[in-house]
C-alpha cells in the first residue's frame, strides 16, 4: 500500500496491505482498544504490516508514546475479527482500531506506561472528535469477543481515559458479600441480568438461564468496569456497578 497523510497529528506512517473498503456504507461508530501481547512493538507493527498475517489496525501506540497509523481512517482495518455489539457483527465496518504496545500474558501482564496512556487519551480524542463518536462507544476488544479475547486487560486504566475525558466508566461499587448468580442458575433475576448486559451492547441471550454466553459476559464487563475481581460471577458488586453503567448513560436521560 502507499503512504498516506496521517489521520492524527502526531503519527507516523507505516502502511498496512491488510485493509479494504468499509462496506454497507458504514462509517466509524465505535472505538475499539487492544494490546499487542507480542515481545516488542516492532514485532507487532511487523506483524501488523506483514500480508501473511490477515491482521492490521489502524494505529499502533508504544510506550514511549510514539503514534503509527497502519490504514487511514477512512478504509477497514482488520482488526476486530468474529465480533458482535449491540447486534453489529461486522464491527470492522464500524470502527477504528488501536493496538497499544503490551506483552499481555506472553510477559505476564505488564503495567502501561504513562507516555503511552497519555498518547493514547490523545489519539481517543481526535479520533471521537473527528468522529462524533459517543463516549460508551469506547470499546475493550474483550467487549465485543468474550469469548475469544481479554485484551486490553484487567490493568487497562479505564478510570484514567474517563477522567481526561475519553470513554464511558463509573467507579464500580466495593465488592463485598451478598447474593450472587453463577454457571447454572436460572430464573427472572437472570433474565434482569442478562437483559442489563445486553441492553448495554454485550452478546449474551436473554432465556433466564446463567450459560456460558452469560459468564462471557460478565467476565467481559468485569474486566472493564470491576478489574478488582474478574471471575463471571455476578455478585453484588457486578450487578450494582452494571446498574451505575447504565443509569450513566446520557442515552437513559434523553
Amino acid at each position: 500500500m502507499n503512504a498516506f497523510k496521517p489521520d492524527h497529528l502526531r503519527a507516523e506512517v507505516h502502511p498496512s496491505p491488510n485493509i479494504g473498503p468499509r462496506k454497507d456504507g458504514k462509517h466509524p461508530s465505535y472505538l475499539v482498544l487492544h494490546y499487542t501481547g507480542m515481545a516488542t512493538g516492532e514485532a507487532a507493527e511487523s506483524w501488523l504490516t506483514n500480508p501473511e498475517s490477515e491482521v492490521s489496525a489502524h494505529y499502533v501506540v508504544h510506550e514511549d508514546g510514539r503514534i503509527v497509523q497502519l490504514v487511514p481512517e477512512s478504509a477497514r482495518a482488520w482488526h476486530a475479527g468474529q465480533s458482535y455489539w449491540k447486534g453489529e457483527t461486522d464491527i470492522n465496518s464500524c470502527s477504528i482500531g488501536i493496538e497499544i504496545v503490551n506483552g499481555g500474558p506472553l510477559l505476564d501482564f505488564p503495567d502501561y506506561a504513562e507516555p503511552q496512556i497519555d498518547a493514547v487519551i490523545d489519539l481517543c480524542k481526535g479520533i471521537a472528535s473527528r468522529h462524533k463518536m459517543r463516549p460508551e462507544n469506547v470499546l475493550a476488544h474483550s467487549d465485543i469477543a468474550p469469548a475469544r479475547k481479554i485484551d486490553p486487560g484487567e490493568k487497562f486504566p479505564w478510570s484514567v481515559l474517563y477522567n481526561s475525558g475519553v470513554g464511558h466508566w463509573v467507579p464500580p461499587s466495593p465488592i463485598r458479600g451478598g447474593r450472587f448468580f453463577s454457571l447454572g442458575d436460572q430464573g427472572q433475576p437472570v433474565e434482569a441480568l442478562q437483559s442489563m448486559l445486553a441492553l448495554y451492547g454485550y452478546d449474551v441471550p436473554i432465556d433466564s438461564v446463567f450459560g456460558k454466553s452469560t459468564e462471557l459476559g460478565i467476565l467481559a464487563f468485569q474486566r472493564h468496569f470491576r478489574p478488582e475481581k474478574v471471575d463471571g460471577v455476578a455478585d453484588m458488586s457486578t450487578i450494582e456497578t452494571l446498574h451505575r453503567v447504565l443509569s450513566a448513560l446520557p442515552a437513559l436521560h434523553a
